[in-house]
């Protein structure tokens, strides 16, 4: 990733979670992973709805819970990957999810902090907080 613009926003909608989103895509080359981290309800979603939008996806990304992975094509290909129902590493690289990872695309985790050892050391980490009326913290920081 170059020049990679760590960035702290609030927002106060879905739209505007969307937004930061795409305004991270504007940065990510293929082969970077984002590893989103936060509470049942946070956004991450949303916020990858935007990553992948900002990606060319014209596709409706949705939540992978069940299946565990999407992959959704895109100027670059976004692999949308949720560990909530994994049971850690162990079950991550028992899916191949590694795969996903330094290819032609973008992975990006939901769950992240559910597969700590999975997550390359130069992943982007993106924290997402709620907080009062609705509003997020979107914290996105390079490991």
């Amino acid at each position: 990733m170059d020049n990679f613009p760590p960035f702290d926003f609030i927002t106060v909608s879905t739209e505007e979670t969307i937004e930061c989103g795409k305004r991270l895509a504007a940065h990510l080359e293929k082969g970077d992973v984002v590893s989103l981290h936060g509470p049942i309800g946070a956004g991450k979603t949303y916020f990858t709805k935007g990553i992948a939008a900002g990606l060319g996806v014209k596709d409706e990304v949705t939540s992978p819970t069940y299946t565990i992975i999407h992959e959704y094509a895109g100027e670059k290909p976004v692999y949308h990957i949720d560990a909530y129902r994994l049971q850690g590493d162990d079950d991550f690289a028992a899916l191949g999810g590694e795969e996903f990872f330094y290819g032609d695309g973008v992975a990006v985790i939901e769950w992240g902090e559910r597969i700590p050892d999975s997550i390359p050391p130069d992943a982007i980490v993106v924290e997402i907080k709620i907080l009062e009326a609705g509003k997020r913290r979107i914290i996105c920081t390079s490991a």
